[in-house]
């Protein structure tokens, strides 16, 4: 596949922006919620990673820029961050999450819906480092630019639906079926990792390669 078509861009960020590890939490947040109120949480939470990935393409280049990170290096550590994204999501059980203490007010559930469900468990710290790669091989090309954030805005839809109709997805797949799901994006994210790590060690040090 093109490493600069939509269809890279879309697989990339479907790997490590999936909110398939968020799906339990949020069920268990909404299990006292109208469905109004639902579906607030789920566009909140969805809106704010949206943010996040759009701040990562807009800022990413210029935050390394300042503190003098070359690009190989920042390869090298997301690919490293991507690994352990990767095994974590292969060795997580997708339970639905009972929650503790009594009901959660309405405030304080909006606030659960940006911190942890959207950031870091949909769009964390490996989604950024994703996007910021990918930024960078823009090159100040409008085509590619368009590519990426048409890619952005598919993945925002994809996070929506999942949220949306996840007591759906839930039932469809059942627990065990929501494991197997977890462990495919946990082995597409751990690829792309190591596939990162031997662009950034390949740039860094081309006599060794």
């Amino acid at each position: 596949m093109d490493e600069h078509s939509f269809q890279h861009y879309l697989l990339g960020l479907m790997a490590v922006a999936n909110n398939i590890p968020a799906i339990p939490f949020f069920l268990g947040l909404c299990e006292e919620l109208s469905p109004k109120e639902q579906h607030k949480l789920c566009i909140i939470a969805t809106i704010t990673s949206l943010i996040t990935m759009i701040t990562a393409m807009i800022t990413g280049m210029s935050i390394l820029g300042f503190f003098d990170i070359s690009i190989y290096a920042f390869r090298i550590a997301g690919g490293l961050l991507l690994l352990n994204t990767g095994l974590n999501m292969m060795n997580s059980s997708q339970q639905v999450v009972v929650q503790e203490g009594g009901k959660y007010s309405f405030s304080k559930m909006i606030s659960l819906a940006v911190i942890p469900i959207s950031i870091p468990l949909t769009t964390g710290a490996g989604t950024m480092s994703t996007v910021i790669l990918f930024t960078q091989q823009i090159h100040h090309s409008d085509t590619l630019m368009i590519k990426l954030i048409s890619a952005i805005l598919c993945m925002t839809l994809i996070i929506y639906l999942s949220f949306r109709y996840s007591p759906q997805l839930i039932k469809i797949l059942g627990h065990t079926g929501m494991d197997v799901l977890a462990k495919i994006f946990g082995l597409i994210t751990l690829a792309l990792g190591i596939q990162f790590m031997i662009t950034g060690i390949q740039g860094a040090f081309p006599k060794l390669m």
